[in-house]
């Protein structure tokens, strides 16, 4: 198939709201490339992408950059550890924050709280599971617990939103943790940037302590950062480990702020700072939603097309639920309704129905989508999932 008639919505997950070749990324890429892509010690680019970040996002008091989201939130939770003095991590069903030990189980397996293969039983046991659908209970197993350092969720919900997190759930969280002295921590690895050149807590007005960033804060290459407040993050700061006698954190990294990585990020981060490729990828998001849930009900399906900031789910309703995309959308539903539900075959189906029509999307299904999207790619986009559904039917996949 001819490049040009591929709808991809893959790629914009990993890094870009603006597109794999956006000419600024490339062009600051290619320049930097021939200056040098690593440096024996810190260089400007670094202060400046930081500087951009913390004039961004609402929580940046400070700015510690990485090489990826998983080390971001690697290094989030040893801040919080040391700066409470606590040992025990809340997180949530569902919700991805890397492959690092204390947060690989959970997401798609290990629901209990035992530890996936490799993981120490005794990191497990500092890990607490709560249902992000339920602030109540949520609630109850905080205050249940005396030693949590730190609560960390995807703020829009597991898998960009799939099982969405509403602001009522997000507000009252800030609130028990606040009372609590726990350390919050928004992994905004995908929505940062996507909801708004803020965040999402840009959009909300509810300030984490602490923020994991990567994808797009990196122009797509290899970079990440944890941000957030002054006090926490001190304790990797030589000469306030010195004032104030404590030990300091290690944060070592041979590729900590390459220079390749800096440019990309500043050219990306001055991009979603000063244009509207938000708001275009975001508005792109809910025509094709709105499209898609037509395509539905005109085959007479019960399928569900939601996702806010940009981002697209289908609900594909194995039980036939009487409900709508502003239900989902609320957080009415759990992880287990909306996610773990559905035919392993007919998700397969639909994903390779998709690609033989031209459009590639995340298999859970959906996908993030760009502000380079286009009018075009939509209805080839629709047209793929009319075809589809059409051969579902022949298969005996899903009901005439």
């Amino acid at each position: 198939m001819d490049g040009n008639e591929y709808v991809d919505y893959t790629g914009g997950h990993g890094a870009l709201l603006l597109g794999h070749a956006h000419p600024n990324l490339v062009e600051a890429v290619q320049k930097q490339i021939s200056k040098g892509s690593h440096y024996g010690a810190s260089h400007e680019l670094e202060v400046k992408w930081g500087t951009l970040i913390k004039e961004m996002v609402p929580c940046a008091e400070r700015v510690r950059l990485t090489n990826s989201g998983t080390e971001a939130t690697l290094l989030g939770l040893r801040l919080a550890r040391a700066f409470t003095g606590r040992n025990k991590i809340l997180r949530f069903t569902g919700h991805f924050h890397g492959w690092q030990d204390h947060l690989s189980f959970g997401f798609v397996s290990h629901f209990d709280g035992t530890p996936t293969t490799g993981v120490l039983p005794e990191i497990a046991d500092n890990v607490i599971i709560a249902p992000p659908w339920d602030i109540e209970e949520t609630r109850r197993i905080i205050e249940s617990h005396d030693d949590i350092a730190a609560v960390i969720l995807e703020p829009t919900g597991s898998s960009w939103g799939q099982v969405p997190v509403n602001k009522v759930f997000l507000q009252s969280l800030r609130e028990i943790t606040t009372q609590r002295d726990i350390v919050l921590i928004f992994d905004e690895v995908i929505c940062g940037f996507r909801c708004s050149p803020g965040g999402l807590q840009g959009v909300l007005g509810i300030t984490p302590d602490l923020t994991t960033l990567g994808k797009i804060v990196a122009g797509g290459m290899h970079g990440a950062a944890i941000v957030g407040r002054k006090e926490i993050l001190d304790l990797l700061d030589f000469s306030y480990a010195k004032s104030s006698d404590i030990e300091k954190i290690g944060h070592q990294g041979t590729y900590n702020a390459m220079p390749t990585s800096c440019v990309a990020g500043i050219a990306a981060m001055e991009i979603v700072k000063s244009t509207d490729v938000c708001e275009r990828a975001i508005n792109y998001g809910n025509q094709l939603q709105k499209e898609l849930n037509q395509v539905f009900e005109e085959e007479s399906l019960s399928w569900i097309s939601y996702g806010t900031y940009g981002g697209f789910h289908i609900f594909l309703n194995p039980n036939n639920i009487n409900t709508s995309r502003e239900e989902i959308e609320s957080g009415k539903y759990d992880y287990f309704t909306l996610r773990a539900s559905v035919k392993p075959t007919l998700l397969k189906k639909l994903r390779v129905g998709l690609l033989l029509h031209g459009v590639e999307i995340q298999s859970w299904p959906g996908a993030p989508v760009s502000a380079v999207h286009t009018d075009e790619d939509r209805k080839t986009t629709v047209n793929a999932f009319c075809q589809t559904i059409r051969m579902l039917k022949d298969e005996n996949e899903i009901e005439r």
